[in-house]
Order: structure tokens, then sequence, then C-alpha cells
């Protein structure tokens, strides 16, 4: 027997801003100048995003009002990793908590976890987030614990592998992924395209998804794990990158990225299709990451795919905006309360590698 995700919740922090909001911000951190603020308002208004999230108040305040962008010249004193990594650890066990406390478990209280999962690549500290976790929610100390850290967007399919492990080894385990992004600490304030593209699309959110083995689940609904497959396109490995600096964690994004994951992402597709043994008829929805606008709409052209196949996908980078490797467990989130028994979802993810992250999941 194999295991399911029987419940998922999610949070995002109580600051949210309409892109409107942050584009003002960005034009006032960047300096720019009309021509330049011309440039960076059309990159927002083709982002396909709406709001954000963010444990930062002030990209919805003016110059003057900043609680941790410094009120001087050029958002002096600029914040150093040393400060944006206290902020991490006071606030991402919060949001966390309050993700799984979202957790919709048939009105009924979480099972005993016996294995936790914390995945995150925008922040790391020790005593870790785990422990936070458990303290915070009186939960058994015993229970093992696994780190997947500094992973980029396609972290949660590493988590969902490792749960999946976990529950064929040992069919009485009950296992409790929780992933947080806080990826707006990470403001850099240098005016280049890369920190322009990068601006416009990060957020904050956290997800958490209970994992079981079907033999002995709880729920009546839920994802059957099916399938994984993944690969490296190390040619564009630079590509992508996330590195850590004396201001922050760096972003570098080609503008190259859509174009190489439309090059793969029939054979990656292929690939899983064949692993799983099914055909490409019986997948009856998508659930695609949506790391930017742009990649979704080169996923839809190379896969052929209706103008309605990646709706959540684009609900959710409406809403959201790309939280990192938590944004697909919010489409994965819409999926579960909608498809009905027997259907199959396919489901990517990309990132640092270039990494193709894909798995295949049928609804119980």
């Amino acid at each position: 027997m194999g295991s399911i995700i029987s419940a998922i919740g999610t949070a995002a922090p109580v600051n949210r801003f309409s892109q409107e909001e942050i584009l003002k911000f960005m034009v006032r951190a960047h300096q720019l100048n009309p021509t330049d603020s011309q440039r960076l308002e059309k990159l927002y208004n083709l982002s396909g995003i709406d709001y954000r999230h963010s444990v930062i108040p002030d990209f919805g305040s003016s110059k003057g009002d900043y609680n941790f962008f410094g009120n001087g010249e050029n958002l002096e004193p600029f914040p150093k990793t040393q400060e944006r990594s206290a902020l991490y650890e006071s606030t991402a066990k919060h949001l966390a908590a309050e993700a799984i406390k979202n957790i919709k478990y048939g009105g009924n209280s979480l099972p005993a976890i016996t294995h936790l999962i914390t995945v995150s690549c925008t922040g790391m500290y020790a005593p870790g987030l785990d422990i936070d976790i458990i303290e915070l929610l009186g939960l058994n100390k015993s229970i093992e614990r696994t780190c997947i850290n500094f992973m980029g967007c396609y972290g949660a399919f590493n988590a969902l592998k490792t749960a999946d492990y976990i529950c064929r080894a040992d069919q009485t385990a009950k296992v409790l992924v929780v992933d947080i992004e806080l990826c707006t600490l990470h403001f850099q304030r240098e005016s280049c395209l890369e920190n322009w593209v990068a601006n416009s699309l990060f957020a904050d959110g956290a997800a958490a998804v209970l994992i079981e083995s079907e033999l002995h689940r709880s729920t009546q609904t839920g994802f059957r794990l099916k399938t994984f497959f993944n690969t490296l396109v190390t040619e564009a490995k630079d590509e992508m990158a996330w590195r850590i600096g004396d201001t922050g964690f760096q972003m570098h994004l080609s503008s190259h990225i859509a174009k190489n994951i439309g090059k793969k992402i029939k054979e990656v597709t292929a690939s899983l299709i064949e692993k799983s043994g099914l055909s490409r008829a019986s997948i009856s929805h998508l659930a695609i990451h949506p790391g930017g606008r742009r990649i979704l709409e080169v996923c839809e052209d190379m896969l052929e795919l209706p103008e309605e196949a990646l709706q959540h996908s684009y609900d959710v980078l409406k809403q959201y905006g790309n939280m990192s490797s938590a944004t697909i467990l919010f489409v994965l989130q819409k999926l579960l309360s909608e498809t009905q028994p027997g259907d199959n979802i396919m489901s990517f993810a990309f990132g640092p590698g270039l990494t193709f992250e894909s798995m295949i999941l049928e609804t119980i």
C-alpha cells in the first residue's frame, strides 16, 4: 500500500499589499527616474499578480515610517543578513504554526504526529524551526525530525517524497510536512533587471501537509502519492541561483529560465507518464508551480493545454505571488477540494540546477 496526502493547511502573513503599493515602494527604493519607473510599472502590470503578503510592513509604508528598512537615504541603515535572519527566526515559527492549525482534518484534531519534516530556503537557524514548532504546538518531543533547506522552489516535492518513503517503511507513521518561505526578507535595493524581476514576484507564505499510509488513513478523501520523477538540466544550472550575501540571500534569475523550461517540459512529462504506467489521456488536472506568469504560459504552449488547465496555478499567483517552495502546496490545496475520486493530477516545480521535479497524484 502507498501513502496519501490526507489534508493541507495554508497561511500567509497579515501584511497584504497590492502590486500597486509594492510598485511605489520599489520605485522609491531603487531610486528610479521617470523612464525606468515606467519600465518597472510595465513589468508589474505583466506579472499576473494582484496581491502579495510579507512579514515586513514597510512595503505599504512611506519613507519615514519604515520599521525594518532604514529611513535614511537609500534605505540606510540597510538590514544585514543577521538582522534578516533574526526576523525569520522570530516570525517563521508562528506562521508555520498557523498553517498547521488551518489543516482541515474532517473536523477533528490531528492524529499523533510521528515525523516532522520542515522545508525552507529563506532562513535557517539552530535550534531550529522544527524544535520551535514542537514547543509551540506541544508536540511529542520524541518526534523524528528532518529538515530540507535551501533547495528553492521545488523543495516541497522532496519533502513529499521523504514522507512517502517513511510511510511505506512504517505504515503507522503520521508525517507532518511544514513548508515556510519568507522570501521578502531578502529584498535587494540595487537597481538592475534581476532585482526588478525578483522583487516583482516573490512573497511570504506557509503550508502544512499531513501524509499517512493509505492502509491506516483516517480521512475518506485525499491524494494518493503515485509517481515521482526528477531530472537536471546542468547546462542551464547558472540561470537560477540562490546564495547567501552580506545583505540577505541574493537571487540570480536569468531571462532564459522560461525558455529552458519550455525546451524540457515535454520530455519530463513523457518520462513521468512512462514511469507511472498511465497514459497522457488519463491525466485530469495539472498543478504547476507558478514561478511566474511566463513560466505558466510556456508550459501551456509546450504541453498544448486548454486555457483553463492551469487556472489554479494562475489564481494562486494572482492572489499570493511566488512563495517559493510553499506555493505548489497552495495550488494542491485548491485541487484537493475540487477533484473527484479517480482523478489523476500531474504536478511540476522548477528550481536551481536547473531542476525539474514532477509527480502524479490520484484523488481518493
